[in-house]
């Protein structure tokens, strides 16, 4: 296994952006991409599975982590315009892409709008986006904006774990990057919010595989059948009793799946 190397970039309009790239250097490219509001950290634990065969790739979103300064603007399409950068910086001409949640959305825009970078595609707990996606449950939504402090953590973790997870809230890296400001985190909700890629889905050429979680009420798990639907060829693969964080706690299925979905995808294109 590679060492871990952490530095920052300045992308196009002079934004820092961290990077985290582990695993074997002249490996196949990885690229993973976190949920709203995290920074690489939502990874801890779970990158290491993928670092052991794959040269293993991250970075903060703007206004997560170490990636700071005055946002402006900002969508899924400009989040996936500083990966591609990302890439450029580390001189990677292709790599495979695995989004969770508002990642996922990030990887569609990467893969119409940079074709050419990806590889293979893998999309978790995700959503078109826009009038043709399921919505979530109304008290769901109105839960999450209501509820502080414990209540709000405590629910939060309700909607990615079942009963079964015994770590307690305080580990999960799944539910936020607790050094973000209101204005940040009011940001990352609206970047996730506007996501609409229904037109453009049918562009996505590179072999995807679709996970989801089959309880998931953050995300409901039709939009999984939806992306398929709209994505020639895609694979599906629905984990029954997962809810949104369902990646995590059955790492042990879902994880074996990620990597034998993009090595087979690998090979295939070699």
């Amino acid at each position: 296994m590679g060492t871990r190397e952490a530095h920052t970039i300045s992308t196009r309009d002079g934004f820092p952006i961290a990077v985290q790239d582990t695993g074997p250097a002249e490996a196949p490219a990885l690229l993973l991409l976190q949920g709203q509001a995290n920074s690489h950290a939502w990874w801890d634990g779970l990158r290491e599975s993928f670092e052991l065969q794959m040269r293993t790739i991250t970075f903060d979103y703007r206004g997560t982590g170490g990636s700071r300064g005055e946002l402006g603007e900002l969508s899924t399409a400009s989040f996936a315009a500083d990966a591609a950068e990302v890439l450029d910086r580390l001189g990677v001409e292709r790599a495979a892409v695995y989004g969770t949640s508002m990642g996922g959305r990030i990887a569609q825009m990467l893969a119409v709008d940079f074709p050419e970078r990806v590889s293979a595609l893998v999309l978790a707990c995700t959503t078109p986006g826009g009038a043709h996606a399921v919505r979530r449950a109304r008290e769901v939504g109105q839960s999450l904006a209501r509820l502080r402090g414990a209540e709000h953590t405590q629910y939060l973790f309700d909607l990615f774990y079942t009963p079964a997870w015994t770590v307690s809230p305080e580990y999960s890296k799944l539910l936020g990057d607790d050094t973000m400001t209101a204005a940040e985190s009011a940001a990352h909700l609206r970047i996730s919010a506007n996501h609409d890629a229904w037109d453009r889905l049918p562009e996505i050429e590179a072999p995807t595989l679709i996970i989801h979680g089959g309880e998931d009420r953050m995300n409901p798990v039709a939009n999984a059948h939806i992306l398929h639907e709209r994505i020639a060829g895609s694979r599906l693969l629905i984990l029954p009793e997962g809810r949104h964080g369902f990646f995590e706690e059955f790492a042990e299925v879902v994880t074996p799946a990620v990597v034998r979905f993009l090595i087979g995808a690998l090979e295939e294109f070699c």
